[in-house]
């Protein structure tokens, strides 16, 4: 029993001071954990913001130059294939006939309210599409939407707007492609947008931080125009698109910072003016 006593009085604790170094030391660990965490989370942030917004500037240059390539093909000679305006950031209005979309009258119209008897399949035709019809004869046409395809009987309706004309047989009737691009900037300043709006059809939002978006026009002569005087003398159109980061970063001092990306190319026009 008196071994077992000596034995215990001979067991030391932990002292205060080897409590507070111990803790502090866990601090000390903690702390540089937790900023190594806080970097490399900080890190992958930026490079996810990055890669977000080298697509979203990628993709928007391809959509925009994907059309260009096709503005003017197979139009009606009352359209324009491109309709330039420098309103920096620019705007731009593509215009092209959707391959294989398209029908003709087989009979005339008795009245402009009159549905559409045409002279083909109609596959390709949907409830609520705009198109264009055109008679080549007079020159003359106009945008309609169609409000129900009958397929079995080869009809087009339009029963939610009149037609301002009746048109004659073998009037042609297109599956026109009308796209507007133009960078919303008004509505969230600090996070632009570009637009894509279809004829008729309310705008939607192509691609986000989009923050500019320039066309320059190359003419036949060479020169180049911001805005082109005659249409049919382009040849190529350049363009740039710039787009940011959707989080400012701050550097050391604090100062907040914007990350941007510019791309450009240039498009040769192969249906104007040929």
């Amino acid at each position: 029993m008196k071994l077992f006593k000596n034995h215990i009085r001979n067991i030391r604790g932990i002292s205060f001071i080897e409590i507070m170094v111990a803790l502090a030391l866990t601090g000390i660990i903690t702390t540089a954990i937790m900023r190594l965490y806080v970097t490399q989370h900080r890190n992958y942030m930026v490079q996810d913001d990055i890669t977000d917004m080298q697509q979203n500037v990628r993709s928007s240059i391809d959509e925009i130059s994907r059309n260009l390539r096709m503005a003017g093909y197979d139009i009606p000679d009352d359209m324009e294939p491109i309709e330039a305006h420098n309103t920096n950031p620019d705007t731009i209005v593509i215009t092209f006939h959707d391959d294989g979309c398209d029908t003709y009258l087989s009979a005339s119209m008795p009245q402009p309210s009159a549905e559409l008897k045409c002279g083909t399949e109609l596959d390709c035709f949907y409830g609520g599409q705009w198109v264009y019809i055109y008679e080549a004869d007079s020159a003359i046409g106009e945008w309609f939407m169609i409000s129900h395809v009958q397929n079995s009987s080869k009809h087009l309706q339009h029963r939610t707007m009149q037609l301002s004309r009746k048109y004659g047989a073998n009037a042609l009737i297109f599956g026109i492609v009308r796209v507007k691009y133009y960078i919303d900037n008004t509505t969230d300043p600090e996070h632009p947008k570009l637009m894509r709006q279809l004829f008729g059809q309310t705008p939607q939002v192509f691609a986000e931080n989009i923050s500019d978006l320039q066309f320059n026009y190359v003419t036949k002569s060479g020169s180049v125009e911001d805005v082109p005087s005659l249409i049919d003398n382009i040849r190529e159109v350049q363009v740039s698109v710039v787009g940011h980061s959707n989080n400012p970063e701050y550097d050391d001092l604090g100062q907040e910072t914007i990350r941007n990306r510019s791309f450009q190319t240039s498009i040769y026009m192969r249906n104007i003016g040929n």
